[in-house]
């Protein structure tokens, strides 16, 4: 949006006359500019993405999920939670639904972790901020951690360790016919509902992640981040995911942070590490977790998808260094 980028430079510099080399002209344009860009790209790509959605409403979600098992079933679990419209604050009612569905867990946890982590919304505007082999790449690994994650679970028979009352919910029989699909008129007004909603959901979280995106990039010294998140930091991915966990984001607030972290040097494979912690292991997600998984499971949860994104932090910050 190079349009928009001139527009501030024109407000900025030419209308308000403010020294263009300024500490505080830089942390004003940044924010207005990543603000303005992130919200106009939210409105058009949730508008276009809901309209794919609302093919998928979660009844229909769960029987597409009911037809496969295995690793297959937990690879569509994942494919499916980046078209579908849950956050990690759905965890509760699609745990229920997906268990009157009678869905193995591997598959409900796949679908879990790869629903908040990754969508098309989030991949075009991480395309548009950050390049494409990061976008790319974290769709991927977002994908890889879900499958593997969600295997996992079914392996060692995760099931035992629901809440009681989930487990003696009974599951619903899936041949009672087809979905009925929404018509064209309410697919268009459940596309606006979405831009709605969401916006309404994640603005908070944009700006923060905004002004705190514009500090790093104008005010917090590139050899101060470099010394903490730097790759020569062996600590860097692990103290990215720490930092990540306790803050509470969509994606989308993530991507002004992980736009000046990436711009002061700091590697691919740390700005993954905190992104996917803020939106996969939040604290806030995991008390709501909580209401369908006794300790044990919620643990093997948060074990299974921090080793996951350690494991894809140093991978891709090795790849980054090994390629010069």
């Amino acid at each position: 949006m190079t349009w928009l980028e001139q527009l501030f430079d024109w407000v900025l510099f030419d209308v308000f006359s403010l020294d263009q080399g300024s500490t505080i002209s830089g942390i004003l344009h940044f924010f207005l500019y990543d603000t303005v860009k992130i919200f106009l790209l939210l409105t058009v790509l949730i508008y276009l993405v809901s309209l794919i959605q609302s093919h998928f409403p979660p009844e229909r979600t769960a029987a597409i999920l009911h037809r496969y098992r295995g690793i297959k079933g937990n690879v569509f679990g994942a494919l499916l939670g980046t078209i579908t419209p849950f956050c990690s604050c759905s965890s509760i009612p699609i745990f229920i639904g997906f268990t009157k569905a009678g869905l193995p867990i591997g598959i409900t946890f796949s679908f879990l972790i790869s629903s908040p982590l990754v969508d098309l919304a989030s991949f075009v505007v991480l395309l548009s901020f950050l390049g494409w082999k990061i976008a790319v790449g974290y769709v991927v690994v977002g994908i890889i951690l879900a499958v593997v994650g969600g295997w996992w679970m079914e392996r060692t028979k995760m099931e035992n360790h629901l809440q009681d009352f989930v487990k003696n919910i009974k599951p619903l029989d899936p041949s009672n016919g087809p979905v009925q699909l929404p018509r064209r008129s309410e697919r268009h007004r459940f596309a606006w509902d979405q831009v709605k909603d969401i916006v309404h959901r994640v603005w908070p979280y944009i700006l923060i992640g905004v002004g705190i995106g514009s500090v790093i990039h104008n005010v917090i010294p590139a050899d101060w981040i470099e010394t903490v998140l730097g790759q020569d930091n062996p600590f860097s991915v692990f103290i990215a995911t720490v930092v990540g966990i306790p803050m509470y984001a969509d994606i989308f607030g993530t991507i002004p942070i992980a736009e000046a972290l990436l711009g002061k040097g700091v590697g691919v494979g740390t700005i993954l590490a905190f992104m996917m912690a803020v939106t996969a292991l939040s604290v806030p997600s995991l008390v709501l977790l909580k209401q369908v998984a006794k300790t044990r499971l919620l643990v093997t949860f948060v074990t299974i998808v921090t080793i996951g994104i350690l494991i894809i932090g140093y991978a891709f910050n090795t790849l980054q260094w090994i390629g010069g």
